[in-house]
């Protein structure tokens, strides 16, 4: 408990678990139009209803004064975002934040991974569902593959600590590739992870159910040629991690169907328009950009509407892939 204010300096919700991580949506604005994430034409929020940079600078420092230990700067694409660079710059700088993170589509990183790195972003995931350039193009609409490719080598030359690549498995769209994703990175001592399709806002691609490929499918696909040894270590997020013997690489699993983990949630989410999401698949929030609006400077305030926002913490989300989507948010709203 801090002396002078009355307010912990962490932040437990009501089923004791520690929340030291929160993921920011800087943008729902991206340059691609990825199947699984938003529809091919997408309406994207009014200016006015996003938070700005300044707005976020804020809720990082509320965040970390409460203890949170990592922030996640996520979109749409948050590289897209006009002065992004400023905002890593004001939360890199924030003292007791231990590690600052990004995820990305890649198509940016060309021109930004050296600024990023600078600014103190330590490591980044880099979302790549093919090595196919037209698979690319069909999976993300508008992408292109060799772009994202030339990003990647600029972020390995720019030296971060880990660089993680996110695929989304998916059956009869890119289960063939699953292997030559594996080579990629053991050729390029970086991680990835394969996630279960999670089923957020209506889509107009695919049936989820026919697509949907289970950790445990992607794990043995992978057994056929590398052995995983599973292992302990974290990064904070829901990845559960192996290694495969003589090689610097791990390959995790992000499973919110398969093998639930919200058990051990240590995550909120702030949404681009400033709504603090207790789960990914519930809908139980906080509107902190009213708070930030309504009483700018009160940093008092903004910090007791988060501790608050933690009686509201649902013991974890019911992802059901057979019925009609009740979350109709998009992950590019939400913060991927």
């Amino acid at each position: 408990m801090s002396a002078d204010s009355g307010l912990p300096d962490k932040l437990v919700d009501r089923f004791g678990r520690h929340v030291t991580y929160v993921r920011m949506s800087v943008t729902d604005r991206c340059d691609f139009r990825c199947v699984y994430c938003m529809s091919e034409d997408m309406t994207f929020l009014p200016r006015a209803q996003v938070l700005t940079l300044e707005e976020m600078a804020t809720l990082g420092r509320a965040f970390t004064e409460l203890g949170v230990r990592k922030l996640r700067i996520t979109g749409g694409e948050p590289l897209v975002r006009k002065n992004v660079i400023w905002l890593f710059r004001q939360l890199g700088r924030l003292p007791g934040l231990q590690e600052l993170t990004l995820t990305t589509n890649g198509s940016q990183l060309e021109r930004l991974a050296r600024p990023l790195r600078e600014a103190g972003v330590r490591r980044i995931n880099i979302s790549l569902d093919s090595l196919h350039p037209q698979r690319f193009r069909r999976i993300t609409r508008v992408g292109d593959l060799d772009k994202v490719l030339r990003g990647i080598e600029a972020a390995r030359t720019a030296g971060f600590q880990r660089i993680k690549l996110n695929t989304v498995a998916m059956r009869n769209r890119n289960d063939d590739e699953i292997l030559d994703l594996v080579q990629f990175v053991l050729d390029r001592d970086m991680d990835i992870s394969f996630i279960e399709e999670m089923p957020l806002g209506v889509i107009d691609d695919h049936d989820r159910s026919e697509v949907y490929m289970s950790s445990d499918e992607v794990a043995d696909l992978i057994r056929t040629r590398h052995p995983l040894v599973a292992t302990t270590e974290q990064t904070g997020g829901p990845s559960r991690y192996y290694r495969i013997p003589g090689t610097g690489s791990r390959i995790g699993f992000i499973s919110p169907h398969s093998h639930n983990f919200c058990e051990s949630c240590n995550r909120v989410r702030v949404t681009t328009e400033g709504r603090l999401l207790l789960c990914l698949g519930q809908e139980h929030s906080m509107n902190l950009k009213q708070v930030l609006r309504n009483h700018p400077g009160d940093m008092e305030r903004l910090k007791q509407a988060i501790v608050s926002a933690m009686d509201i913490k649902p013991r974890g989300h019911d992802f059901n892939l057979e019925a009609k989507p009740v979350i109709f948010r998009h992950m590019s709203v939400t913060g991927g």
